[in-house]
């Protein structure tokens, strides 16, 4: 079973793509990427189709409801060079953010699986790479649209659908609907990758029994880069908080380097508001998590980042 790592807005950056690499995941997306944003020239979203080396393959996933956008979007990102190639587009169709869905995007896109097929073949039709889709099973459990949805995959021309087994009424809560991924995923004529609530072998174990090509894994990872190696039965110790704050700076340091009339912050300055949620995952759960959250709110520098790492790790 090939195990992937789900996009999560403000999360799979570059830095922790590669920790999660390094943690046995087969492949990894990156952050949501706004197709408003590129269309309409923001650097800070150029930025966001950054990758960096030791990572691959990287997928990015777009999100968006204009056409035309979408299209000079998948322009943009077929020209773009990073260090790593990208190997897959994906288009996000069940992010359920308000934020996101106010403007069409995203999850409000379950509905609309005629505006789907237009912004998959827009996509198709800029790009060589493989386009895919990620998207969920319906509004709520009352409307059901995932196999209208598939179908406008297979005619659009992508070669897969990532689906989050729930509704999104469901929001990320609750039990995943696996009894209808099984059924999509005997019914579709392209793969099929499962999503939502795994967390452990059981549950990847449950999910890999609908017989989905891939499981992918979101949340579950943010504390623990290293579970796509132990449910294939791995074991990879690694030092998540100092490899993933040297990665962070590294990949500071590549930004900078390649967009220097840009803002970039300081290596302090980044590194502090990067790893501030990230460090309290890591060390969640352990003796002390509420003296360190006082302290992860007034981190400002490296050398305090060091101070944490040492008294909790």
């Amino acid at each position: 079973m090939r195990y992937l790592l789900a996009p999560l807005a403000g999360f799979t950056d570059a830095p922790f793509r590669r920790l999660c690499f390094e943690g046995g995941a087969d492949l990894c997306y990156t952050e949501m990427v706004s197709a408003a944003g590129l269309a309409h020239g923001s650097r800070p979203t150029l930025h966001l189709l950054e990758t960096m080396p030791g990572e691959g393959p990287v997928g990015l996933q777009l999100f968006g409801a204009k056409p035309d956008e979408m299209a000079e979007a998948t322009r943009i990102v077929s020209a773009h060079q990073g260090a790593v190639p990208l190997t897959e587009l994906n288009l996000n169709a069940g992010c359920p953010m308000t934020k996101v869905t106010k403007c069409g995007a995203g999850a409000k896109l379950v509905e609309d699986p005629g505006l789907v097929y237009e912004l998959l073949c827009a996509m198709r039709e800029n790009t060589t790479l493989p386009v895919t889709l990620k998207t969920r099973l319906g509004p709520r459990p009352d409307r059901i649209r995932i196999f209208e949805l598939v179908d406008a995959a297979e005619r659009a021309g992508a070669q897969g659908v990532i689906v989050h087994a729930r509704f999104t009424s469901e929001m990320h809560g609750g039990k995943t609907h696996l009894d209808l991924l099984k059924e999509v995923k005997a019914r579709a004529k392209i793969p099929i990758a499962g999503n939502g609530g795994v967390t452990d072998r059981k549950s990847a174990a449950d999910m890999a029994a609908t017989q989905v090509d891939a499981v992918t894994i979101g949340r579950a990872a943010l504390s623990d880069p290293a579970i796509f190696a132990r449910l294939k039965g791995e074991d990879r110790p690694i030092d998540f908080v100092r490899v993933h704050l040297r990665y962070l700076l590294e990949y500071r340091d590549l930004l900078a380097k390649k967009y220097p009339l840009d803002h970039i912050p300081s290596p302090d300055g980044y590194a502090s508001v990067k790893m501030h949620t990230h460090l309290f995952r890591y060390f969640n759960g352990r003796p002390g998590a509420a003296k360190l959250r006082q302290k992860l709110n007034s981190v400002r520098t490296i050398a305090e980042i060091y101070d944490i790492i040492y008294e909790y790790g």
